[in-house]
């Protein structure tokens, strides 16, 4: 019964819940849920599995108003509009149930407050495997803004901890946090 009523607020959000809430699923995350800290303390996530990966054909963008404003902006991914053959934004690729999905999208705002929404994709691991995937994206501004350091260093520890490849470590460590 409460499932039901979980797939009826979905739907009543414009989202679609399929499944039933033991199916195993792979969630991507590519931005602080990275970070062991934040996905299974904060979050209270325990995944089944994990694994290194990437989503091609995105980029990692910093382009959602965090808090404060103006000061702090959330990791965020688009579509690469250069239609360049590298875009790839790497994560974690967590084997987790439906109702864990559930679960951790209660603590992003999903499908509440409209921000982040479902994307359903293909990534592969660093083995190659493809692998379908839902992960978060959501409508940024059209410039980016800077992560604070505290959030920065979320994704890059995450990143090492994982150990995601040295061009992506170095691709975050470039990335100037806000002052």
């Amino acid at each position: 019964m409460r499932w039901m009523l979980t797939r009826w607020r979905y739907r009543r959000h414009g989202a679609e819940l399929a499944g039933r809430p033991a199916d195993e699923i792979w969630h991507f995350a590519y931005g602080s849920n990275m970070n062991q800290a934040v996905f299974c303390t904060r979050r209270g996530m325990r995944p089944l599995e994990w694994r290194a990966g990437c989503l091609a054909g995105y980029r990692l963008r910093f382009n959602l108003d965090g808090r404060p404003r103006g000061r702090a902006a959330p990791a965020n991914i688009a579509p690469d509009t250069a239609a360049d053959p590298v875009a790839e934004v790497w994560g974690v690729l967590y084997r987790i149930t439906r109702a864990d999905l559930v679960h951790l999208d209660s603590t992003e705002g999903v499908p509440n407050r409209g921000r982040y929404r479902h994307l359903h994709a293909e990534a592969r691991d660093m083995e190659g495997n493809r692998l379908a995937v839902v992960t978060y994206m959501a409508d940024g501004n059209e410039r980016d803004g800077n992560p604070s350091l505290r959030y920065i260093t979320l994704l890059r520890d995450g990143a090492r901890a994982h150990r995601l490849p040295a061009h992506y470590l170095e691709f975050l460590d470039s990335v100037t946090p806000a002052v």
